[in-house]
């Protein structure tokens, strides 16, 4: 029989529930048990409703208060000294303090580092490998999970990263880093975990292995051989070895020769990501029938990661080809991978306009999906006639809807020019051009744009919704932050303000809510890290902006200063990465609607006498292919959309950008092809590690490197900045450097952002003292 499986749930709850549960705790105003309680209740509501809709594998340790990484460096028990975990089962605090730092008790730590989960807008918390560590069984999560559920009734099939995986997204914190050895001490506590679910009953244990869709080199081949020969050891439990967001290519072989009882692909994200043979989702399926022998093959052909209804018929088709060519007994459906990049219910958006609501289905809708699958393939067509004649219509639909379709914005891309995506000057000359306009000291001091987002901002936000607020109580209460905001900056003798972002309820979010083709959601959240919750707008038709967006805002808060205001916009890549993406067309074409919204934008602020304006693309390398074969068409078409949405100003516009946590060796030719005049990147973490790559490419235009680690609770000291400083003037001229934190400040509260800002100005100010004394 064909199994209606699942490989995660979303964790956070359809009314984010672990968010708030997890907050509360965090700002001490719940008990440890509140905050487990919450979670058992979470975690029995989401097996309980994959249970009722026919699911025959449920998942468990799919769960986590913060990160699923996180939590298997916290089962291995490797856990960096500067913790002073003393042994035995990791406790809550040193958990957390892990994930967010931690200022108490004695105890001044930093966070571990965090990066993007593959290509995916969600964050992992990188292991560290020091010297001396050794690997042993510390956590009872993935147990007692399992066992939470068994006496709910509900079989699950426990979940864990793989060894693999793991130790590959580790960063060794040592020279002669043992990468064998140490695997193997981490394989004797994946062997421990096995035996002991197994005693516990479980029947399969889901090892999550994506690296085997990346490049890899022979040895990790090499590697997975002797690491699933040990693995199958363990008796009295299957595994199901799983990969997803790309195809396998040449990891093939490696992956259908594991000596494991299934494994998993991925026929949604790796079909049609690249124009390739080796991305079609038949050559893919053929492949895998072909290569895959006598164990199961799990099809991922419901998208994990998007919100569009599937088409039933032709993932009927593929399951159909698997069942003939290995007997139903070897198949099973499945999303492409965990649904925890997609919100939980689409049942909760009552609001939401009905025939854009018909297209779409959320993790809740994705299961059901599933089962109907399944049931389909065991019992046949006419048994879900009327699940594929609905499927059917929505396709058709699609196709036709004039409200997806706009002649307009398809008349426009094609009138673009080459001199769109130029400069009026090359940056050498742009560069005096600003600074005599801009005049601005060494080190000048600016922030990324938002500000604390506080109970009474979102109070007025929620009110003016819901029209309890009139628009001109509201504008009245958005500017009486901005001059706050304004004050504050002015205060701490900031040099380049910014306005705080008050009436933006998220940096993707304000826009799209502005553009056309897009739709928005009420209780559409998904986890990007922690407790931060985002909620992606739905581009679902050609986009275009009607109106100005941001330039009023952005004019009276100018009109409070003398000091220069960056007007502040989200690129065309972050909107279209951090969005749901229509997946009618290319998601190059949508990146060029967008960024000729903004292009449009920016015209708008500048004319309005904004002088310097900052175009975020915090998403930039998030978007790269996981292959590199599949880059360059990539970053091609990534630089030219934030060239065309940026050089419609003149020479004496500042354009600035700013990126998120990136590894940026192996794109730095493209950022440098961007052309901003001014780069922000996030570096407080890696302790400017991420300027390496700066350095080599000599990248002439100017940088500011965060200094001040805003995912994290503690306030940096003036001397932990100047250090980073130092630092950073040894590999960059001082005259290219800028002070900035890592990212916009609306997670933080007032008590944080106050004190750190001031901390930053401060270490500006010594640095450009200690450039006046050398000179002198």
């Amino acid at each position: 029989m064909v199994l209606a499986t699942n490989l995660g749930f979303p964790r956070i709850g359809a009314k984010r529930e672990l968010k708030m549960a997890v907050e509360a705790y965090w700002k001490g105003n719940s008990s440890r048990e509140d905050l487990m309680q919450m979670g058992k209740d979470l975690r029995a509501r989401h097996w309980e409703l994959q249970k009722n809709a026919g699911l025959d594998h449920i998942p468990s340790n799919d769960f986590s208060f913060y990160d699923q990484i996180l939590d298997m460096s916290c089962t291995l028990g490797l856990v960096p000294s500067r913790y002073k975990w003393e042994g035995g089962n990791v406790d809550l605090d040193t958990y957390f303090a892990m994930a967010r730092g931690a200022q108490k008790d004695g105890l001044d730590v930093t966070a571990m580092e965090m990066t993007k989960w593959f290509d995916t807008n969600y964050h992992f918390l990188v292991p560290e490998f020091e010297e001396g560590m050794t690997p042993a069984l510390s956590s009872t999560k993935i147990f007692d999970q399992y066992q939470e559920a068994k006496d709910l009734g509900i079989q699950t099939r426990p979940v864990m990263v793989g060894p693999l995986t793991y130790i590959n997204l580790g960063k060794p914190q040592y020279d002669g880093f043992d990468a064998a050895a140490f695997g193997r001490a981490v394989i004797a506590v994946y062997k421990d975990i096995l035996t002991k679910l197994a005693d516990m009953g479980a029947e399969w244990v889901q090892i999550d292995e994506p690296c085997f869709a990346v490049d890899v080199d022979q040895s990790f081949r090499d590697a997975a051989k002797e690491i699933y020969e040990q693995l199958s050891q363990v008796t009295g439990v299957k595994l199901l070895v799983t990969t997803y967001f790309d195809s396998l290519r040449d990891n093939a072989d490696a992956f259908y020769s594991l000596p494991v009882d299934g494994l998993h692909i991925d026929l949604c994200r790796g079909a049609g990501q690249a124009n390739t043979a080796a991305n079609d989702a038949d050559v893919l399926l053929d492949e895998a029938l072909n290569k895959i022998g006598d164990k199961v093959l799990s099809l991922g052909v419901i998208d994990g990661r998007n919100i569009w209804k599937n088409d039933l018929s032709a993932s009927l088709d593929k399951i159909e080809r698997a069942v003939s060519k290995l007997g139903s007994d070897n198949v099973f459906v499945a999303p492409s991978c965990s649904l925890l990049h997609t919100p939980v219910d689409l049942d909760s958006e009552t609001a939401l306009d009905e025939k854009i609501k018909s297209w779409l289905a959320f993790a809740t809708q994705k299961v059901s999906e599933i089962a109907v699958l399944a049931k389909g393939a065991n019992e046949g067509r006419d048994a879900i006639a009327d699940e594929l004649t609905a499927s059917d219509s929505v396709a058709e639909d699609r196709k036709s809807s004039k409200r997806i379709h706009n002649k307009d914005v398809q008349d426009r891309l094609a009138s673009i020019t080459p001199d769109m995506k130029k400069r009026k000057s090359p940056f050498a000359e742009r560069r005096e051009v600003q600074r005599a306009a801009l005049n601005l000291p060494l080190y000048p001091t600016t922030s990324i744009g938002s500000f604390p987002q506080t109970q009474d901002i979102r109070k007025a936000r929620a009110a003016f919704k819901k029209g309890e607020l009139n628009e001109a109580d509201y504008k009245a209460a958005m500017q009486k932050e901005i001059q706050t905001v304004v004050d504050y900056q002015h205060d701490v003798d900031i040099d380049v303000l910014v306005h705080g972002e008050p009436e933006r309820n998220d940096m993707v979010e304000y826009f799209g809510e502005q553009l056309e083709g897009f739709t928005f959601t009420k209780f559409g959240w998904v986890q990007s890290y922690g407790s931060r919750c985002v909620k992606p707008p739905i581009i679902f038709g050609d986009v275009s902006r009607p109106t100005p967006m941001t330039v009023e805002w952005s004019k009276y808060a100018q009109s409070l200063t003398d000091k220069i205001m960056k007007g502040m916009l989200t690129g065309p890549i972050t909107i279209l990465q951090w969005s749901f993406v229509r997946d009618d067309q290319p998601r190059s074409v949508t990146a060029t609607q967008i960024a000729l919204a903004i292009r449009d934008e920016v015209s708008d602020l500048e004319k309005a006498g904004i002088k310097m304006i900052q175009i975020d693309e915090a998403a930039f390398r998030e978007g790269l292919p996981l292959r590199k074969a599949d880059w360059q068409a990539y970053l091609d078409n990534a630089v030219e959309n934030f060239r065309l949405s940026s050089c419609c100003v003149d020479n004496e516009t500042q354009i600035h950008t700013h990126m998120c946590y990136s590894e940026f060796n192996d794109v730095i030719d493209s950022i440098g092809a961007m052309d901003a005049d001014v780069i922000s990147i996030e570096t407080s973490r890696s302790q400017m590690e991420l300027l390496d790559a700066f350095v080599a490419y000599k990248y002439p235009n100017e940088i500011g490197p965060g200094v001040y680690d805003i995912h994290s609770p503690r306030i940096p000291t003036t001397d932990e900045m100047v250090a980073l400083l130092d630092k950073a003037e040894k590999v960059i001229p001082a005259d290219q450097l800028w002070v900035n934190p890592d990212c916009g400040l609306k997670t933080r509260g007032w008590s944080e952002v106050e004190p750190a800002l001031k901390n930053m100005v401060t270490a500006a100010k010594q640095m450009r003292q200690k450039r006046q004394s050398a000179a002198a």
